[in-house]
C-alpha cells in the first residue's frame, strides 16, 4: 500500500510540474523516469544558482574592494562600464545592467534561452549586490590592486560561466562575430579591450591603462583557472603491436580507464601493407605524462603516441581509482 500510495504522489506532482505528460496512467518506468529527470534539472539549476550567487559576490567584492576606490578599469563590458562611470559619474549598477543587455540579447538568439534568463539575473544580481552591499576598501597599493581586484572580478566571472551564465557580454559578441569572420574568439577579445584600454589611455591616464591592462590578466587568468579547472588533462593515442600489455599496464599501473579502437596500420610510400591493430586512448592529467611515457618504453619502445590538450572532462574513469 505505502508503494501504490508514494506512487500516486510522484505522478501527481509530476503532473503539476509538467503539464505536457499523458493523462492515462504512467507506468513505473515512465514514472521513474521523469521523476530522474525533474530530480536532475532540480539538482542542476540549484547548483548553477550556487555557483552564479558566489560569481556575484566574488565580481562585487572586486569591484567595490579594489577597483572602484582606485579608479581602475578592467575589459569587456565591465570595463566600459567602469569608464563610462569614472568619466560621467553615472551609476555604476545602472550601466552594468544596460550595456549587457544587448549582448544577452544577441546570447539569447545565439546560444540559448536559458542561458539568456541566467546571464540577466547574474547581472541584475551583481547590480544589485554593487547598490546596497558595503564592502570594505582594501588596499591603496595600485599593483596588489590590480591584481587581486582581477582575481575576485575574475574568479565572479568564472563561477557565473560554470553556472551557465556570463557577468559580462563580451564573449557572446565575440562568438557572434568569430563565426562571420576570419577571426577567433580570442582575437575579438583581445582587440575589444585593447580600444577600450587605448580610450582609458587618452580620458584618464596611461599610468591607468597600464595597471588596468594587469586587471584584466589577471582576471583572464583567473577565469581560464574557474572554467577549466586546476587539473588539466591531456588526451593520449597509443599505437602499438603490443597493445594489450599496454592496455592492462594503464589499467593496472596507472590507474586510468582505456578505449580500444579497431585500426589499420599503414606504412611504406603508397601506404601498402596494412595490418590490423589495436588503438588505445585514455586521459591522464599532465602530471602523469612521463610516468606513462616510461611504462610505455618498458614495454614497447616504437609504440607510436599522440598527446593532445582536453579543456574539460565528464564522466567514465577521469578520477583515478584507488590501486590494490
Amino acid at each position: 500500500m505505502n508503494s501504490i500510495f508514494r506512487q500516486i504522489i510522484i505522478q501527481t506532482v509530476l503532473r503539476l510540474l509538467k503539464k505536457d505528460l499523458p493523462k492515462k496512467k504512467l507506468s513505473q518506468y515512465n514514472v521513474a523516469k521523469e521523476f530522474l529527470t525533474l530530480k536532475v534539472t532540480a539538482t542542476h539549476l540549484l547548483k548553477d544558482t550556487l555557483l552564479i550567487s558566489i560569481g556575484i559576490i566574488s565580481a562585487g567584492f572586486g569591484l567595490k574592494g579594489f577597483l572602484l576606490p582606485n579608479n581602475f578599469i578592467d575589459g569587456g563590458v565591465i570595463g566600459i562600464s567602469l569608464l563610462t562611470t569614472e568619466i560621467t559619474k553615472f551609476p555604476l549598477p545602472i550601466l552594468i545592467v544596460a550595456i549587457n543587455i544587448p549582448f544577452i540579447v544577441l546570447g539569447y538568439t545565439q546560444i540559448s534561452k536559458s542561458f539568456a534568463i541566467k546571464s540577466i539575473l547574474a547581472i541584475i544580481g551583481l547590480a544589485v549586490v554593487l547598490a546596497t552591499v558595503n564592502y570594505p576598501i582594501i588596499t591603496a597599493d595600485k599593483l596588489l590592486v590590480a591584481v587581486f581586484g582581477g582575481f575576485f572580478l575574475g574568479a565572479g566571472i568564472g563561477f557565473s560561466i560554470r553556472g551557465g551564465g556570463v557577468l559580462d557580454g563580451t564573449e557572446v559578441l565575440a562568438i557572434y562575430l568569430s563565426k562571420r569572420t576570419g577571426f577567433t574568439i580570442g582575437d575579438i577579445i583581445l582587440i575589444f579591450n585593447i580600444i577600450i584600454f587605448s580610450v582609458a589611455a587618452y580620458l584618464l591616464s596611461i599610468e591607468i591603462a597600464l595597471y588596468s591592462t594587469l586587471t584584466y590578466l589577471a582576471a583572464s587568468k583567473t577565469v581560464d583557472f574557474i572554467v577549466e579547472g586546476v587539473e588539466e588533462y591531456t588526451g593520449v593515442t597509443i599505437i602499438s603491436y603490443r597493445s594489450e600489455e599496454i592496455r592492462q599496464m594503464i589499467i593496472g599501473k596507472m590507474g586510468r580507464g582505456v578505449t580500444i579502437y579497431n585500426g589499420k596500420r599503414g606504412y611504406g610510400k603508397r601506404g601498402e601493407n596494412l595490418s590490423q591493430t589495436d588503438i588505445i586512448y585514455t586521459v591522464i592529467t599532465r602530471l602523469e605524462i612521463a610516468k606513462l611515457q616510461n611504462e610505455i618504453d618498458k614495454i614497447d619502445t616504437n609504440a607510436f603516441i599522440v598527446m593532445s590538450s582536453i579543456k574539460d572532462t565528464k564522466g567514465g574513469m577521469i578520477k583515478k581509482r584507488p590501486l590494490k
